[in-house]
């Protein structure tokens, strides 16, 4: 049995918040160990002067977590599951994903007016490549602008006037009691959220295979069938988590129902697909071959090649 368990964890307020919200929860199924927190300032963290996907996408929060574990000085990593690339690195899996709330994202604006109601050109602070095209979509004479930092560092750089409105994971403003500062949280239909927003998921070692049994045992079965199907499809077309994709599975009388919207950058050319299975990796690729047969796989090389990756 293990005496102690090691999260490793950023250590902006809402990482640590869920890190010691697992903490809880192990500690509730396993109160004889110890469960200890190592905060860590990833290289995502550093990078603050560039888009995520001009440095190397979301995976660089990830990364140093994932060192601390193969070192050993880490068990685990908790993360917003859509911050998690679709495909893991080799001796990584993801043994728990649940915990999720509200998975659409929230508008915060300064003076509480809806989206519909910003005044033209207002600038809107957002460095998500797909809250950018889905808001362009529905009001292209915005301006978007890069923000980066965390959620503090945002709502203050709002407050001081250097944006008129920020886009934010309502989740994280719940979970960080903020959400008396939303705005107005957007319908699914107009920004489709990201493949496994709202939820979280714990990483650890493929090889520590009494870990694995205990974090299963925290396991919501529902809500980790929905993050798959929707995971499934980034993993199917090769879209990593910064590509302006949203996919939104939930239970329905057919099984799962899944959603998927592939946009170009401008919001102009946008592609659909959607599907009801029991399976939920099988409904992923089906909801990702519809979309591959409206030109995904020739628009994300299109996008790739306008920001430069090679």
């Amino acid at each position: 049995m293990k005496d102690r368990i090691v999260i490793a964890t950023r250590e902006s307020k809402l990482a640590l918040w869920q890190a010691d919200f697992i903490r809880e929860k192990l500690l509730e199924i396993q109160p004889g160990i110890s469960v200890d927190l190592l905060g860590m300032t990833t290289r995502g963290d550093r990078w603050l002067d560039s888009p995520l996907s001009e440095v190397g996408g979301k995976g660089l929060f990830i990364k140093d977590l994932e060192e601390a574990m193969l070192s050993g000085r880490a068990d685990v990593a908790v993360h917003s599951m859509k911050d998690v690339p679709a495909l893991l690195p080799d001796g990584f899996v993801l043994p728990l994903i649940g915990f999720r709330a509200d998975a659409r994202d929230a508008l915060v604006v300064t003076g509480g007016k809806k989206l519909e109601e910003l005044p033209e050109g207002a600038r809107v602070g957002s460095s998500s490549l797909r809250r950018k095209a889905m808001l362009l979509a529905v009001r292209p004479d915005l301006r978007l602008l890069p923000v980066r930092g965390n959620v503090g560092t945002r709502l203050a750089k709002l407050d001081a006037g250097d944006y008129d409105a920020l886009v934010l994971a309502a989740a994280g403003l719940e979970r960080l009691n903020l959400a008396d500062r939303i705005t107005e949280t957007l319908a699914i239909e107009v920004m489709l959220p990201a493949a496994g927003q709202g939820a979280l998921g714990v990483e650890c070692r493929a090889d520590d295979t009494r870990l694995i049994e205990i974090l299963e045992q925290l396991v919501d079965l529902e809500v980790a069938e929905c993050v798959i199907a929707e995971r499934t499809v980034s993993a199917a077309l090769g879209a990593d988590c910064s590509a302006p994709l949203g996919a939104h599975a939930r239970r329905g009388p057919k099984g799962i129902h899944l959603e998927a919207l592939l946009s170009s950058a401008d919001g102009g050319r946008r592609l659909r697909g959607q599907s009801d299975g029991l399976e939920p990796e099988s409904l992923g690729r089906a909801v990702a071959a519809q979309l591959k047969d409206q030109g995904a796989v020739e628009l994300l090389e299109s996008l790739d090649a306008s920001s430069g990756v090679p």
